[in-house]
């Protein structure tokens, strides 16, 4: 792979954004193959607060999307991070951490209180996400629903995810 560059979505990217998230998720036991529309939801309800791409100099081949989540203790400057994708053929090779590091970078300098996402806690741990009972997100594995701190106290309470994620 040549040298990676990550940016800011464009409207010409759209078509190759789903194209990679679809691939990322085709054989991935917990997805139902949402992954694509709630990202074109995301885009098309304003709630798509940051997407990110990582192009390799001939394509895209990683995208994040972050978009702002409500939590039940009033806690303002929360972003959900997720859908994140990579083709298969480029994972295990730094995209995702790249996508993540600069993701993360962004968004604290919104001024962001934090991020939550929902994925392998031995993966994320190594970006700082960890589970805090106090936070919750019904349905999955408590563990799974992990929380980043970027500013002040963590919250606490239920998140509520934008209406793209049903």
């Amino acid at each position: 792979m040549s040298a990676l560059t990550i940016r800011p979505e464009t409207r010409a990217d759209c078509a190759q954004i789903s194209v990679v998230t679809e691939a990322a998720f085709a054989d991935v036991d917990h997805s139902d193959g949402s992954e694509v529309k709630i990202i074109e939801r995301l885009r098309a309800d304003g709630d798509l607060a940051l997407s990110l791409v990582a192009e390799d100099g001939e394509r895209i081949v990683g995208h994040v999307a972050l978009s702002p989540v409500r939590i039940s203790d009033g806690s303002q400057g929360w972003f959900g991070l997720g859908p994140i994708s990579v083709l298969p053929a480029c994972q295990r090779g730094g995209v995702g951490q790249r996508l993540m590091q600069r993701a993360i970078a962004d968004v604290r300098e919104t001024g962001a209180r934090g991020i939550v996402l929902l994925g392998d806690p031995a993966y994320y741990a190594r970006f700082g996400f960890r589970h805090d009972p106090r936070l919750v997100y019904p349905g999955p594995p408590p563990e799974y629903f992990q929380r980043l701190v970027l500013e002040g106290e963590p919250p606490a309470g239920t998140v509520t995810y934008a209406p793209a994620f049903g």
